[in-house]
């Protein structure tokens, strides 16, 4: 059973820094997607960033892109989130996901993190 545990997250005043680390378990081998979605409440989903651990090529959403670095540590089964520049906007709660293939929607993930709240202040 693979389980994913996230820390970081927190409050910030636009312009600021964060970041988001999410471990997995379960996995025997690095072969194996992990990214991030966020929500705000009523909203829908939003698939942030992912990276797929055998060919370490990053995806990110538009809006974060150049803003926001998705990194791995495959030791460590422990994938990043660095985000830099942050905007009110980014105030969500940020799941941490996990699946053997990258999608692109959240149904395709079936593996989810509790979820870290990141505020971003104007």
């Amino acid at each position: 059973q693979v389980q994913l545990r996230e820390s970081g997250g927190g409050s910030v005043a636009a312009g600021g820094s964060l970041r988001l680390a999410c471990t997995a378990s379960g996995y025997t081998d690095s072969n194996y997607c992990m990214g991030w979605f966020r929500q705000e409440p009523g909203k829908e989903r939003e698939g942030v960033a992912r990276v797929y651990g055998f060919t370490n090529i990053p995806w990110y959403a538009d809006s974060v892109r150049g803003r926001f670095t998705i990194s791995q540590d495959n030791a460590k089964n422990t994938v990043y989130l660095q985000m830099s520049d942050l905007k009110p906007e980014d105030t969500a709660m940020y799941y941490c996901v996990s699946a053997r293939l990258c999608g692109w929607r959240d149904s395709d993930f079936p593996y989810w993190g509790q979820g870290t709240q990141v505020t971003v202040s104007s």
